[in-house]
């Protein structure tokens, strides 16, 4: 996805960095696959605010993915390569061959016409979802299952990819975006290829309006506040706010957040890179 930039007949335009979407086929989603989506404003169910920022934004309705690519063994066709507010990645509608259409994330290089397929009988080409069994190793996937017909739930994002590392027993081992490699059960279903719109990181707002229209609200920094409203708040001047952390004082920086207890502990082989080494 190539990304343009704008000449600078604004102060908004000025570094501005867009989606040139270049990619992209159609303008209008297919009906028969659009859900209402409501806007909470970042309230729970008793209408207190649970999560500061949040409120506004453009008006949208919901693409519904198929994410457990459960049609197997049925060929697809590509008809069209769409853009979805909900996700950063583009999606593209697919007809089978008994008229079915469905919406599924797009990889990256897939074209209009082009045929895809899920199941036993897939073979290992971009666009297809086989269980991890059957694919290569060394293959680049996405789309990722982590329990059987569960529907992916791992690298959907744009332009991530992890890869099949190897299989022992039931397992296979898969290497993250993340770099964590972690066991994941071989009878999982898996997409082959990169998600589309990798250059989707390289755009540039421009102007605090468009973080507005995307339902994101004005955020005041910690240090910016009196002692009374965040912990790093208060002191003389441009005074440091201590150890970073949150308003309600949970570690932001070096804590373990992760549970030791958790039950899919026991499936990691190798933990995430660190940031921050030293």
């Amino acid at each position: 996805m190539p990304v343009k930039k704008y000449k600078p007949t604004s102060p908004g335009s000025r570094f501005k960095v867009g989606n040139a979407f270049t990619e992209i086929t159609a303008k209008k989603p297919e009906k028969s696959l659009l859900a209402p989506l409501k806007k909470s404003g970042g309230r729970n169910n008793q209408g207190r605010m649970t999560v500061r920022n949040r409120g506004g934004g453009h008006k949208r309705r919901y693409r519904i993915i198929d994410f457990k690519r459960d049609k197997d063994n049925v060929v697809g066709t590509v008809q069209t390569i769409e853009y979805d507010p909900n996700r950063s990645a583009y999606i593209c509608l697919v007809q089978y061959e008994d008229g079915e259409k469905r919406y599924i994330l797009a990889p990256d290089g897939i074209k209009v016409g082009d045929s895809i397929m899920s199941g036993s009988k897939a073979t290992p080409e971009v666009g297809n979802s086989m269980y991890l069994s059957d694919i290569p190793l060394g293959a680049v996937i996405h789309a990722i299952e982590t329990r059987p017909g569960k529907g992916a739930t791992m690298a959907r994002s744009a332009g991530t990819y992890a890869q099949l590392a190897g299989r022992e027993g039931k397992y296979a081992a898969i290497k993250l975006p993340s770099g964590e490699v972690r066991r994941i059960l071989l009878t999982c279903k898996a997409t082959i290829g990169t998600v589309s719109n990798p250059d989707h990181g390289l755009q540039v707002l421009g102007k605090a309006g468009r973080n507005r229209w995307l339902g994101r609200r004005p955020r005041v920094r910690g240090v910016a506040m009196n002692p009374v409203d965040h912990p790093m708040g208060g002191g003389e001047g441009r005074a440091s706010g201590g150890h970073p952390r949150s308003r309600t004082g949970i570690m932001a920086k070096g804590q373990k957040t992760r549970n030791p207890k958790k039950y899919s502990s026991r499936l990691i082989i190798t933990k995430r890179k660190k940031k921050n080494k030293k």
